[in-house]
């Protein structure tokens, strides 16, 4: 069935019956063929929420009865979270470990969203005391109608849920197009909303490529909402096509996220800190601390651990024991992340670890954890995202260049800073120019909190009630209860 889309609550093949391959990054074998949805297929979801939103039950149902439908989501991912996992693993590569926490958190994702819709049943009208008392106002939550969500190839499911379980909560109608690339568990969730027998055209899955499907998702003029997740160059697209219709727009994109370590830090703590920043999940995060900033004193022996416990790290399957790097996702990503690292190399960078392809690795899309230093401000690899395990070190002399260094971007979205100096924390965290900023550690992200980024690393903020309010417009509806006339035009 993965050759299918499921529009309308009902699977179907792609009406120019195209296919695309799904590979095993870490064999580089054909797992399945996905269906290769085109412009005709998005016409047809939209047209199926467009009508599931306009006439259908769904967004007239109370938070509570939609609420239901949410937790029985995350009940079914729940059942299946190894399956789904292993899943996850074959198609992006992951370590299973990770890939299990993702499947836990998608569901607490629906979960948490059941609970902020049964909320909505109690605030979705809000009173306002007006000047003149002749009139009563409020101020009255809606959802905001068809949703096109487009998301990415990194956290498959999980990335998914973020998009999803928010815009059902709010009584939205969604059509999603995942990654072409690992397509296979947002698939899996159609298949969920088929058991749980969520209303036809509430959520609508196809796939395809971003020039064949995601296109006329963005372009469409019945989709009210676009929330995309992935690379600056594409959301600039997204934007672009929005704007055509005014389009409510969502953005969470890329980043080159510092990590100020000061000179009080644990070494061993700044450590793992740092390698969790950018070696989780191959390094294909968009809040990955990629800049490492350390202050002088302890730049050498940070810089020597770290290059030390970097060529420990154990590569491999995803599926196998132990291992804690899996491949990069595609072909295609693996060549961008190994050129980045070739330009590097001539423009004088150096390679402190890693930087090749691992010994003893015939197939698969493999990188060694790479540890980049001596570079420039203005280098390409300090400046551009590379979206894979490649952290570049620098070293700084005190806290004003530290803050300097690390706002010298136009990304925005994440930053971390570590210290046993409570207060100097607290103030360069106000400080740093992100919509996310760590102390003390690095990437742990919870749903209850906003997730997004300042300056080209997005517009919105998604996850916590903010990630609702993205689904939800806000009307005023204003009376007026006095019993004598208006009396403007015509006088008593």
């Amino acid at each position: 069935m993965q050759d299918k889309l499921f529009i309308d609550g009902k699977w179907e093949k792609p009406r120019k019956g195209g296919t695309i391959d799904v590979i095993n990054p870490a064999t580089e074998e054909v797992i399945c063929k996905a269906g290769a949805g085109t412009s005709n297929d998005v016409d047809h979801a939209v047209k199926a929420a467009r009508i599931a939103f306009d006439s259908g039950p769904w967004p007239k149902l109370t938070g509570a009865e939609r609420a239901r439908y949410l937790r029985a989501i995350a009940g079914k991912i729940d059942e299946r979270r190894h399956a789904l996992a292993r899943l996850e693993v074959t198609n992006n590569g992951k370590p299973l470990p990770e890939a299990v926490w993702d499947i836990d958190d998608a569901a607490g994702c629906f979960n948490y969203y059941a609970g902020l819709a049964e909320e909505l049943d109690n605030n979705a009208e809000e009173p306002i005391a007006v000047a003149d008392t002749r009139f009563s106002s409020k101020a009255v939550r809606e959802p905001l109608g068809v949703v096109g969500a487009i998301t990415p190839w990194n956290y498959p499911l999980l990335m998914v849920a973020w998009k999803v379980a928010p815009a059902l909560a709010a009584g939205c109608t969604i059509v999603l197009k995942p990654s072409e690339l690992t397509p296979l568990t947002a698939l899996e969730l159609g298949r969920i909303a088929e058991e749980i027998d969520l209303p036809p055209g509430v959520l609508n899955i196809v796939t395809g490529t971003g020039p064949d499907a995601g296109e006329p998702l963005t372009e469409h003029p019945l989709v009210d909402k676009l929330a995309f997740t992935g690379s600056v160059p594409t959301g600039r697209k997204v934007m672009m096509a929005g704007a055509q219709d005014i389009k409510n727009i969502s953005l969470e994109l890329g980043g080159k996220s510092p990590f100020v370590v000061f000179a009080d830090s644990d070494i061993e703590k700044a450590v793992e800190w740092i390698m969790f920043g950018i070696f989780w999940n191959q390094g294909q995060v968009c809040s990955a601390t990629s800049r490492v900033l350390i202050e002088e004193p302890i730049y050498d022996a940070v810089l020597k651990r770290l290059t030390e416990e970097a060529a420990k790290i154990k590569i491999g399957n995803g599926l196998d024991e132990g291992t804690l790097l899996g491949p990069i996702v595609s072909k295609g990503q693996y060549e961008k992340i190994l050129g980045a690292i070739e330009r590097a190399r001539q423009d004088g960078v150096t390679v402190a670890a890693g930087g090749g392809r691992p010994a003893g690795f015939n197939s698969g899309y493999f990188i060694e954890p790479t540890v980049l230093t001596d570079m420039t401000t203005d280098s390409f690899v300090w400046r551009e995202e590379i979206f894979g395990p490649v952290v570049c070190v620098k070293p700084f002399n005190d806290e004003e260049e530290a803050i300097r260094l690390a706002n010298d971007s136009r990304f925005g979205l994440a930053a971390a800073v570590m210290s046993e100096d409570r207060a100097r924390c607290e103030r360069v965290a106000r400080a740093l120019r992100a919509g996310i900023v760590w102390i003390n550690c690095s990437q742990p992200t919870f749903i209850e909190a906003p997730w997004g980024g300042y300056k080209q690393s997005g517009i919105g903020r998604e996850l916590g009630r903010w990630g609702l309010a993205n689904y939800l417009e806000v009307k005023q509806i204003t009376s007026f209860d006095a019993d004598e006339p208006w009396g403007w035009y015509i006088k008593g």
